[in-house]
């Protein structure tokens, strides 16, 4: 994971793009073919951002508890958009932890980035949704394959900051939302050699 300060952040999101620019070609088509298949509904967020759920994706969880997740990334989407900073950190739980990445070191992170580029978006493919129970207290794991990016200096060609295959989101049900707590699973050995780490963000 992309465990860094500002400047960190910058020069790792730099040095991301080369690594990425192969994959974004893989999941640009992977988006493209999930919004053009039969099986894949689409809900299209405002601005450039977009959320898909895949129609036989996993789902233990109820339809009202699914709308909740999707609402909070929504959330998160339309402050992206806005450059909203504290509207986007609400995504995060107060006990945010990833590899070490607390949410003051995700708000590092989104500051750099939001101070880099001038308008970012993300796309999100979502197949599993599992919604747990313990007591009072509501845990979920999503499965999320997803991208994020931004434009370049003309404004014309779209610029790939990261992107993530069916990663799993761990989130908790607190204060009528859902909240993003951290990621299942560790960064590669080889990601790690390169100074590359998966996603954080979404």
């Amino acid at each position: 994971m992309i465990a860094f300060g500002v400047a960190g952040s910058i020069r790792k999101a730099t040095n991301f793009k080369a690594g990425v620019s192969r994959a974004l070609g893989v999941i640009s088509v992977l988006v493209a073919l999930n919004a053009s298949l039969p099986g894949c509904a689409s809900i299209n967020l405002p601005g450039p951002g977009h959320i898909y759920v895949e129609r036989w994706a996993s789902v233990q969880a109820t339809e009202q508890q699914v709308g909740e997740i999707l609402a909070a990334f929504n959330a998160a989407e339309e402050a992206l958009q806005a450059r909203d900073l504290e509207g986007l950190l609400q995504l995060y739980a107060e006990d945010y932890d990833h590899l070490g990445i607390t949410k003051e070191g995700l708000r590092q992170i989104w500051w750099g980035l939001l101070a880099r580029y001038r308008r970012i978006s993300s796309t999100h493919i979502f197949s599993g949704f599992k919604v747990m129970t313990a007591g009072t207290q509501r845990t979920a794991e999503v499965i999320c394959t997803g991208r994020l990016e931004s434009l370049s200096e003309t404004g014309e060609t779209p610029v790939a900051i990261d992107s993530w295959f069916y990663e799993v989101h761990r989130l908790i049900y607190k204060d009528g939302a859902w909240q993003v707590r951290g990621h299942h699973g560790e960064a590669p050995t080889y990601l790690r050699f390169l100074g590359l780490w998966p996603h954080p963000f979404f």
